[in-house]
């Protein structure tokens, strides 16, 4: 998930990159701390993954490399600068654009879903994409799967409060084979969003592959007052924040999904609102969950609630019951 701007836009397709030693900063994750912009930084923690699991050191590179190239991200741009508040612009757009970007739903809505058998031609996939981003987009390939894509635009004003128009690709050209294109699943949390955008006159903005929910993964907590991962949901549905978290297995049902750990289908019990997993919960009878991105939905969205925030092994219910004090939100990591 990258914005790229070219300065100036060169007509071979390159572009220039680190064009501000003096603002490669170091500190990305104080700096949206500092703005208050902890939503932000969640998200980025949840979605803007370094394949080698050093998030910061990869958005360091992000910005260092293309935020400085961006010429309205220049503190002389600004009226009433405060330093660094480039780099929120920055990542907020990245994030922004990405949010609009729905690649899954898009794939699969045309038949194209991840597969370790199925095949697909870069003409399917381009079309599912195209028919929805208006232009074509630019795909890329390693081995043989699809693992990057990219899609342009033309930025009317700044990237701060300017107009993204979506346009044809510029520059680097879909690398993908023209038939036996593999989609494979995600099959590490590692791998999640790491792929890269380039762009020419045109912003790009990359989304990840591979939708959440699928086969095997942790039930991560994150506590909604401070943006923090804070433990994980056990086998039967009760939250801890010290020890192992238990794996589930998400199945497809209908338009949504089951769950199950090692004690058995999970549910929403109607009696208390909570999450619950249990061998006497029939597969007839477990809820069917949906989801936004990789979070876990309920009765009120993406929004969860407790009790009270469980400390060293004591455990803790979580419900859909809104008028409980603690809110957090449950996000999915594939494994």
């Amino acid at each position: 998930m990258l914005l790229t701007r070219r300065r100036p836009d060169h007509c071979d397709g390159t572009y220039d990159a680190s064009c501000d030693p003096s603002r490669a900063y170091t500190n990305i994750t104080d700096i949206l701390k500092a703005f208050g912009k902890t939503d932000l930084l969640s998200y980025m923690n949840t979605y803007w993954k370094d394949y080698q699991g050093n998030d910061e050191s990869f958005w360091e590179h992000e910005f260092s490399k293309h935020g400085t190239c961006v010429s309205t991200l220049e503190p002389t741009c600004y009226t009433d600068y405060t330093p660094t508040q480039e780099v929120v612009d920055y990542f907020q757009k990245a994030v922004d654009l990405f949010k609009t970007l729905p690649s899954y739903q898009w794939l699969a809505e045309a038949g194209i879903t991840p597969s370790t058998t199925a095949t697909y031609t870069s003409a399917q996939i381009q079309a599912a994409l195209s028919a929805k981003h208006g232009f074509n987009v630019t795909i890329g390939c390693s081995s043989g799967a699809l693992d990057e894509i990219w899609y342009h635009y033309d930025v009317r004003g700044s990237v701060q409060t300017g107009e993204f128009v979506p346009t044809v690709p510029d520059g680097t050209k879909s690398d993908c084979p023209a038939t036996g294109v593999k989609y494979l699943p995600k099959v590490k949390s590692t791998a999640t969003a790491t792929a890269s955008t380039r762009t020419s006159s045109t912003m790009a903005s990359a989304t990840p592959i591979g939708p959440p929910f699928s086969g095997r993964g942790f039930l991560n907590v994150v506590e909604q007052s401070t943006g923090s991962t804070n433990g994980c949901i056990i086998s039967k549905g009760t939250w801890f924040t010290t020890g192992t978290c238990a794996t589930y297995t998400a199945s497809a049902n209908g338009k949504g999904f089951n769950l199950k750990s090692s004690k058995g289908w999970c549910q929403i019990r109607e009696d208390t609102t909570a999450f619950f997993c249990d061998a006497s919960v029939a597969p007839v009878n477990a809820t069917v969950f949906t989801a936004a991105g990789s979070q876990l939905k309920g009765v009120n969205g993406v929004n969860w609630f407790a009790d009270v925030v469980p400390t060293g092994q004591v455990q803790a219910n979580v419900y859909t019951d809104k008028t409980r004090p603690v809110k957090i939100r449950i996000d999915w990591q594939s494994i």
